[in-house]
């Protein structure tokens, strides 16, 4: 990790680590390491999520854009995946959106996107932080007859919601779907896309306020959908985040379908359709073991990245692989888009569904998880860089290690999102596991918090 951008752009408490000066600089210099000079005035799309620093981020980012001579489209507020989208489509330089993510209002975060509809590789985060926070080279500031300009394209979510359609081509007619749309982005694209697929819809959190996005709700919340599809006798239910690039499941029962769940759906759909490219399933060190044993059953190959969605799209693109994701939901099909996409995602289970007549409880036994515990300790900011030299952590790691043999595993990570490190446990015996995973965590706690 670096030190603006995380593994999934850069992200902070809007209006003090993420300050609106930050952000109109981070525009500049992302203008002046994306763009060519053979470019006169680059294009760049402006996307955001429902959180109430959005607007005040967008100007910052209009006025840093602007200010080296780039031209900027505003798209409102639009899921992440439709920014990665439709760089693409509208042919501009690059792609901007503000959002954070999962997280609680009060943070934010920006994501930029390549002329190809990608998150930027290391190294060109590496420049743009260099320019920002070491002044390498002096901003490229326009001439007053040079300054860019500003346009909005009202047809954003429309262009983003008809190609999605055409990706499925699946009539979905006689479901009866719950979607939480975790008040984020998802609120203005959801209900038209599933209904124009042919579902009824029944729609939760869709309302956003400015300070309600995740707020117990969408894919770190799923609690209420559980109840909701369960006490409605739905066929299943879709949970997003607040920038909709991920999705969880609930089938009938009210029961989770993680993203490895999914991911085993889909994998498993393409394979019996003879388009899984080199039968093989990225993943990340993160994925359930239960997976590898699905690979294995099924003649897959698994690849295991470092944990983030960017990665997995590295591994995907340098392989030639058309599958990949995480288990909390970031789900890539890279025949259809480069980026997660939960609703793309979510429709594509769905046609599964449909297609042939099995219920999602059925589908999901394609995968036995193994049992799994996740314990996440926030620490402070100097405690994240602390745990990579921390010798009691490391001691305590190996101590775990030894317990569990090959009966199971230990990883602990620092959050390249949130002010967390996570202990996670997997084995055969939960009961063992948890009081491990406990142990552990309370280490990490007593040294970094």
């Amino acid at each position: 990790m670096g030190r603006l951008f995380g593994t999934d752009g850069a992200r902070g408490v809007a209006n003090s680590e993420l300050t609106a000066e930050l952000a109109m600089n981070i525009g500049r210099a992302a203008a002046m390491v994306l763009i060519s000079d053979e470019v006169e005035h680059p294009t760049i799309l402006i996307g955001r999520d429902t959180r109430l620093s959005g607007d005040m981020l967008e100007g910052a980012l209009i006025a840093g854009l602007c200010s080296v001579g780039a031209n900027v489209e505003l798209l409102g507020v639009v899921p992440t995946p439709a920014v990665a989208y439709l760089v693409k489509k509208y042919n501009a330089d690059a792609g901007i959106m503000i959002s954070a993510s999962h997280n609680p209002f009060e943070f934010n975060g920006i994501k930029i996107f390549s002329s190809e509809g990608c998150k930027l590789p290391d190294d060109l985060e590496n420049r743009i932080e260099e320019i920002v926070l070491d002044h390498i080279v002096p901003y490229s500031l326009a001439s007053d007859k040079n300054l860019g300009k500003v346009t909005r394209m009202d047809s954003a979510c429309d262009d983003y919601i008809n190609y999605i359609v055409e990706c499925i081509n699946c009539d979905l007619e006689g479901m009866e779907i719950a979607i939480d749309c975790s008040n984020g982005s998802s609120s203005r694209t959801a209900e038209k896309l599933f209904t124009k697929l042919g579902a009824k819809v029944h729609m939760l959190y869709d309302k956003p306020d400015g300070i309600n996005i995740n707020k117990d709700c969408g894919s770190t919340h799923i609690g209420k959908l559980q109840s909701y599809v369960r006490d409605n006798k739905l066929c299943c239910g879709l949970a997003f985040d607040g920038d909709a690039d991920r999705c969880l499941a609930v089938d009938e029962n009210g029961n989770l379908v993680d993203g490895d769940y999914l991911i085993a759906i889909c994998a498993k759909d393409m394979k019996d359709r003879g388009v899984l490219k080199k039968n093989a399933v990225v993943g990340t060190i993160m994925t359930n073991m239960g997976f590898n044993k699905f690979c294995e059953e099924n003649g897959m190959k698994f690849v295991s990245t470092k944990v983030g969605d960017r990665y997995v799209l590295e591994a995907m693109l340098q392989d030639g692989y058309n599958i990949g994701g995480e288990q909390s939901g970031h789900i890539i099909l890279l025949d259809y888009e480069t980026t997660g996409d939960g609703q793309l995602s979510g429709a594509t289970v769905l046609s599964i569904m449909k297609r042939t007549g099995d219920k999602l409880s059925s589908l999901a036994k394609v995968m036995e998880r193994m049992p799994q515990v996740l314990i996440n300790v926030k620490v402070s900011a100097e405690g994240k860089l602390a745990f990579y030299n921390d010798k009691e952590i490391k001691s305590e790691i190996k101590r775990v290690t030894d317990i569990l043999g090959d009966r199971g595993r230990i990883l602990v990570r620092v959050s390249g999102t949130e002010p967390l490190v996570r202990v996670m446990l997997e084995g055969e015996n939960l009961e063992e596991i948890q009081s491990l995973a406990e142990e552990a965590a309370q280490v990490v706690r007593e040294r970094l918090a």
